[in-house]
């Protein structure tokens, strides 16, 4: 691992969590994003399951936005310990849901998903069995019935204890969407390794409130093909918070997800009274759970 991973990393108090655990089978990841390139050298790919959704499972066209994308979150979660990526929770289970259509080059814009498509991939990760989920991704085409399905099946996830982690949004707004203004989402932003909002990272009252910050300047993880790519962004933050909670879950697999999402949200240990949220405290966290007993 390199220099400046190991900063990101310990910026969050990660590490500590790390040696401890590699995670557990059972704490099943849903990852809502394109698709994965699971054959790739680096990659846990024994552990990983695909739910096809509406398009391919599979990256058909290696080079695409979409399935570099997915690649390299997936990378962030399961790759394997001492590859490029900072591989958080290999041992942990990871369910690919895509939802980011393919196209043949990277030039395309950042991909994105409709609130429809969203709402369905997390109805059937949460079927399929995932306890946690991981959303980098921006929505479009908003529409009143996709407000409507995309509430619904976020409120299905808090009544059914399964925990979402989105990013925030790169458009560098102070606001809120339908996704940062829901009480049960861990909202993050990207912070640099000062712990620094990045300018690009959305920031807002709800987001303050309930979300958490994270590294996202500059990160390394696997591209399609296994090797490094190098992103920034709220949706290269987000995989690493879901992985602490990850291993976290592994650790306490009693826990309920209200306890654990108590847990991160208390280890920053400060008043939420800006638009930017705290710090990942993740052996904070740890350290909570275990003075619970839990």
């Amino acid at each position: 691992m390199n220099r400046r991973h190991v900063k990101s990393l310990e910026l969050i108090n990660l590490p500590a969590l790390m040696e401890r655990t590699e995670g557990r089978p059972e704490m099943v990841i849903g990852l809502i994003d394109g698709p994965v390139a699971s054959s790739c050298p680096g990659l846990a790919g024994e552990r990983i399951r695909v739910i096809p959704g509406d398009g391919t499972s599979e990256c058909v066209h290696a080079d695409s936005m979409a399935c570099q994308h997915g690649t390299f979150v997936a990378g962030i979660l399961l790759a394997q310990r001492g590859s490029v990526a900072p591989a958080i929770c290999p041992a942990c289970t990871l369910l690919v849901r895509p939802v980011f259509s393919e196209v043949k080059t990277r030039r395309e814009q950042m991909p994105s998903a409709t609130l429809e498509s969203l709402a369905e991939a997390i109805v059937e990760c949460m079927a399929a069995g995932a306890r946690l989920l991981n959303l980098s991704l921006a929505l479009v085409h908003q529409s009143r019935r996709g407000e409507s399905a995309l509430t619904a099946a976020l409120n299905d996830a808090a009544r059914r204890g399964v925990l979402l982690v989105a990013a925030a949004g790169n458009q560098g707004t102070v606001g809120g969407s339908l996704i940062t203004r829901h009480p049960w989402i861990v909202s993050v932003t990207a912070c640099d390794l000062a712990g620094r909002p990045m300018p690009q990272s959305n920031l807002g009252r709800s987001i303050g409130q309930h979300g958490l910050s994270a590294p996202g300047d500059a990160i390394s993880s696997l591209d399609s093909d296994g090797k490094p790519l190098v992103m920034s962004g709220t949706s290269v933050a987000a995989p690493l918070v879901t992985g602490a909670i990850a291993l976290l879950w592994s650790e306490f697999p009693n826990a309920t997800a209200a306890a654990v999402r108590l847990a991160i949200a208390r280890s920053a240990a400060v008043r939420r009274t800006s638009v930017a949220p705290p710090l990942l405290n993740a052996w904070g966290a740890y350290r909570l759970l275990q003075d619970a007993r839990l």
